[in-house]
């Protein structure tokens, strides 16, 4: 969104109507913020009242420029009071819910929307990948997966259209092995999300669609067929590196890095990525994701003595909640070489680190596992 997005020039317009604020959610001083917002994923995008601070609008993932723009308009309006009745009464109530993560009553604002909505409603996209996201934000796959099959045909050339289907197909691989219907849903959404990625018309960052092709190898894993699998991931891996190569910007480039680190290590050729890295830690020296890729790289190539190198260097920029996955990289680098002791220590701080992060950064299930990760590797020294 930063590099690709929020530079784009048809944005300059508001500029002036809204009060722009960036939170970085590794700060610990922004951890108060982070709990009474309720951020799950990143990015998450909100509309605030400046007389309130209520939560007017929030949107989950990135966007396109059109898509962003229909965002703050549809957020001006809540803040005007406007919507004073049918489909777009509907949708200011189940936004107001989305904001404060009441998914059910958020789901019941946008089916009524979608139910009294008038011909060619402005939001009838936003609302549809609204409820979407609020179905499988309480586990209800299934309906996701009937609302996706419904909605698809009417928004296929929209930039609905690639989160429909690869959120959709990765819905269908996440119900029980043995729902009837899982292998035919999970068939017609990977037939429609390839019918994405071919549509040049469709406007959609490279890296929703990057994430569609990891979708599409995680359907062949899914289905026994490791030939298709890395078919997909061969391809994936040739539009990321298009992708990297028509990047304007060091930003830009970088924001591939991560995705193909992940088709490399899918098709178990990890030292592909060890070029860009080393290109990205030198253009974005202040940025810790670099080396901190590196020594996942290197971790998998078995160069140890590399990957803690890398590592050192990660953990030197690095803070909050993010520095705790280094460390257990670090941990398994250790556990690489051997050293059962220092892969203890490691994560001994990695747990003190977890319990010491304010509410709001402070995950029980991340101390949980740590607590549990410690206590194998005692036993095994036993």
């Amino acid at each position: 969104m930063k590099a690709f997005v929020f530079t784009d020039k048809a944005l300059t317009g508001q500029a002036g109507q809204f009060a722009w604020l960036e939170i970085n959610t590794e700060r610990g001083r922004n951890a108060s913020i982070l709990k009474k917002l309720g951020v799950q994923a990143l990015p998450t995008f909100f509309v605030l009242s400046p007389r309130t601070e209520k939560i007017l609008l929030r949107w989950v993932g990135g966007a396109t420029v059109g898509q962003f723009q229909q965002i703050l308009a549809d957020g001006r309006l809540a803040y005007a009071g406007k919507a004073a009745s049918g489909a777009d009464a509907a949708m200011a109530r189940a936004d107001a819910a989305y904001g404060t993560e009441d998914y059910p009553a958020a789901a019941k604002g946008y089916r009524e929307a979608l139910a009294e909505e008038p011909a060619s409603w402005p939001r009838h996209g936003r609302a549809v990948e609204s409820l979407l996201f609020a179905l499988q934000s309480t586990d209800q796959n299934e309906e996701a997966v009937r609302l996706v099959l419904k909605e698809f045909p009417r928004l296929r050339h929209t930039s609905s259209a690639a989160n429909l289907a690869g959120s959709g197909l990765d819905g269908a691989l996440s119900l029980p092995k043995d729902n009837p219907n899982r292998k035919a849903w999970a068939d017609s959404l990977e037939a429609l999300s390839r019918e994405v990625l071919a549509d040049p018309s469709i406007p959609m960052s490279g890296d929703d669609r990057s994430s569609i092709y990891g979708t599409l190898v995680e359907a062949r894993h899914e289905a026994g067929d490791s030939v298709g699998a890395r078919q997909a991931a061969e391809t994936w891996a040739a539009f990321l590196e298009g992708e990297a190569a028509r990047a304007a910007t060091p930003e830009q480039r970088a924001v591939f890095d991560s995705h193909r680190v992940g088709a490399y290590l899918e098709l178990g050729q990890p030292e592909r990525a060890i070029p860009m890295l080393e290109a990205s830690e030198r253009d974005l020296p202040e940025d810790y994701n670099p080396p901190a890729r590196l020594a996942v790289v290197y971790r998998n190539l078995k160069r140890w003595d590399e990957a803690l190198a890398a590592s050192d260097r990660a953990l030197k920029k690095a803070y909050g909640p993010r520095k705790l996955g280094m460390l257990q990289t670090r941990a398994e680098i250790y556990l690489g070489k051997a050293d059962t002791t220092a892969a203890l220590q490691t994560l001994r701080g990695a747990l003190a680190d977890a319990e010491a992060l304010p509410e709001g950064q402070r995950s029980q299930n991340l101390i949980g596992g740590l607590k549990r990760r410690i206590g194998l590797l005692e036993g095994t020294r036993q």
